[in-house]
């Protein structure tokens, strides 16, 4: 037979079988659909050498009027905000202790006790201590003057691992008592949040005699997955941990400055004190809290929508020479997520989709339900993107744009049959506009962590998967590349320019595709293949670049892919000798260098009739 050219469909198709699924694209990894054909994505680099503390699952880019481009950061331990490349941790300050701190030390140990009647610390929160001086030994003033992770509480005694400046751990070579000198200060900083997400508190909630194990109680900022919601007010950034109070950073006052509770503001009346998000209205500025506690009470109403006066960050009290208020929704348990839209803002319940819309006086928001019976599997599992909103349910994807529609996608059953809904609370949206795609990170169900991404370009209406670990992501259009956060096996993480080069932050990034099954004339014959002659264009590519081009065969659909033949295709290769003889054929393009992409066109197979054994 001739040379046949093969075509295969756009986009990864994974709802039928391979064979089912013939001539398409059946299996991808870092691998994106353009003017329909595959290509690898971009890479990525660290966008600073610098360090954030915890997972990172919320970034906000803006600018402020001087010209500054900031990022806040909020982990499930920390509060940052980026200035160039310093991580400036503004993290508040819940409690303070003047003059009242002691410590002891055992000779041969590293762990310091302290002892603050009532400091109210939990497990894993930090404390500044300030005004110690030699405790002994090896325990200097540098030592112990510094940022500490508690490591064990009691009511009036905490312990913390003993470290030098460079974060080297420091052993004691004398046991003392004492104050550690004259006036010992300690900033408590606002509890850490969690790193998983819990459906409820109670027995085994936590370790065995830690925390919640072995009694009921609320779910809370401290004992729930740690998830921010940020916005600018102006040039001044405010900020909210999930079912946890309000804070306000003010820019004038520098990155070396932590922000503040909402009710410490001057002037402050009737400022919320708990909420699960806010938001600044982009027209009328005002401050929105989604969920909140109504006037009067410090208990949250997670169906309560308050917003301020218009702008203004501390007046909360509705009067008639003002347009503070509050409304709250009619249908659902709770408020899983709001988001920002053109003239309207969307809040998703856990029972359907409600619009608010500027009105003015004497309402100033409008509500209306939207859609019943629809909800979103996370409170960020929604993104604006080419004037649409897409979001994703427990069930299946969805968009917006006037009226509430099911998305079509090729991939929903892989990504519902093998997704982790007990840490749904982690999956996030992104847009990645520059080639018109939305991404849903999400973990896979034998991780509890994020490890995969499903993709959608909504311009050529095609899907694909793959597997990165990122905990957040914003498209960052003060910044030349998206900025997402990565996770490590320590709580020492950092963040990437996405779409920057084409490896993995100077390592080598493996990208492949996998077509689905293929015969000849309907599988009636075997095939046999003696030659493949490619089409790729690669970037950046030197001569030894190459991408791995293998046939893989099998004699019916329920065989397992046996790999019949390998061939490294380079730059300059016209064509590959191969002989390969099955019923069904995959062709697999795989890379694993660095420094190149590449992009697929159409391949050429000499192909021929094989007998009907």
């Amino acid at each position: 037979m001739p040379l046949l050219k093969y075509q295969f469909k756009p986009g990864i198709d994974k709802e039928g079988t391979s064979y089912t699924n013939e001539f398409g694209w059946y299996n991808s990894d870092k691998i994106r659909f353009r003017s329909g054909h595959p290509e690898k994505i971009g890479g990525w680099s660290k966008y600073s050498s610098n360090t954030f503390t915890g997972t990172a699952r919320s970034l906000y880019n803006y600018g402020a009027a001087t010209g500054t481009n900031y990022i806040g950061i909020g982990t499930h331990l920390k509060f940052y905000i980026v200035d160039g490349t310093a991580y400036n941790d503004i993290t508040p300050i819940r409690a303070t202790t003047t003059n009242g701190i002691l410590f002891s030390a055992t000779n041969g140990s590293s762990t310091i006790t302290a002892t603050d009647d009532a400091h109210g610390a939990l497990l894993g929160d930090f404390v500044t201590i300030s005004g110690a001086a030699t405790l002994g030994g090896l325990i200097t003033a540098a030592v112990l003057n510094q940022d500490y992770q508690i490591t064990a509480v009691t009511t009036d005694t905490y312990t913390f691992t003993a470290k030098d400046t460079d974060g080297d751990t420091v052993t004691a070579n004398a046991s003392d008592s004492g104050n550690g000198g004259a006036g010992v200060d300690g900033a408590y900083q606002i509890h850490v949040g969690q790193d998983n997400y819990l459906s409820s508190t109670g027995w085994s909630a936590d370790a065995w005699g830690e925390g919640t194990f072995g009694s009921a109680s609320s779910l809370d900022a401290t004992n729930q997955l740690r998830l921010y919601s940020q916005d600018n007010f102006g040039d001044d950034l405010v900020f909210n941990p999930r079912a946890g109070s309000i804070y306000y950073w003010d820019q004038s006052s520098g990155t070396s400055t932590r922000a503040v509770d909402f009710s410490s503001l001057g002037s402050a009346s009737n400022t919320p004190t708990t909420a699960l998000q806010i938001m600044v209205s982009d027209v009328d500025r005002h401050i929105i809290c989604f969920g909140s506690n109504p006037i009067g009470s410090a208990t949250l109403d997670p169906l309560l929508v308050r917003w301020s006066d218009q702008e203004s960050a501390v007046d909360w009290t509705p009067s008639s020479t003002n347009s503070a208020g509050g409304v709250k929704i009619s249908s659902g348990s709770k408020v899983v997520g709001a988001l920002r839209t053109r003239q309207e803002i969307l809040i998703w319940t856990d029972s359907a989709l409600h619009s608010m819309r500027f009105v003015g006086a004497p309402f100033i928001f409008s509500f209306n339900e939207l859609k019943g019976g629809v909800s979103m599997v996370s409170p960020k599992a929604s993104v604006n993107a080419n004037g649409m909103v897409y979001f994703m349910d427990r069930g299946g994807f969805f968009t917006y744009s006037g009226q509430v529609s099911p998305l079509p996608c090729s991939v929903r059953d892989y990504v519902y049959s093998d997704i982790n809904l007990g840490q749904a609370y982690k999956i996030f949206a992104t847009a990645n506009i520059d080639f018109n795609e939305v991404m849903w990170f999400y973990p896979s169900s034998s991780a509890s962590e994020i490890d995969r991404y499903v993709l959608y370009n909504y311009i050529e209406n095609v899907w694909s998967v793959g597997t990165m670990v990122r905990t957040a992501w914003i498209e960052a259009h003060l910044e030349n590349n998206p900025i997402a956060a990565g996770k490590s096996g320590t709580d020492a993480n950092y963040l990437y320019n996405q779409e920057f080069g084409h490896d993995d932050d100077g390592s080598a990034m493996t990208a492949f595709i996998e077509t689905a099954d293929f015969d000849i004339e309907d599988g009636n014959n075997f095939m046999f293949v003696s030659k493949v002659i490619p089409d790729i264009e690669f970037r950046d590519a030197d001569s030894g670049n190459a991408i791995d081009v293998s046939i893989k065969g099998r004699d019916y659909p329920n065989d397992s892919l046996s790999t019949l033949s390998t061939s490294s295709i380079t730059n300059s290769t016209q064509q590959a000798f191969v002989r390969c003889r099955s019923r069904q054929a995959v062709l697999r393009f795989e890379s694993s260098g660095t420094g190149y992409g590449w992009r697929l066109g159409y391949f050429r197979l000499d192909t021929r009739l094989d007998g009907r054994k």
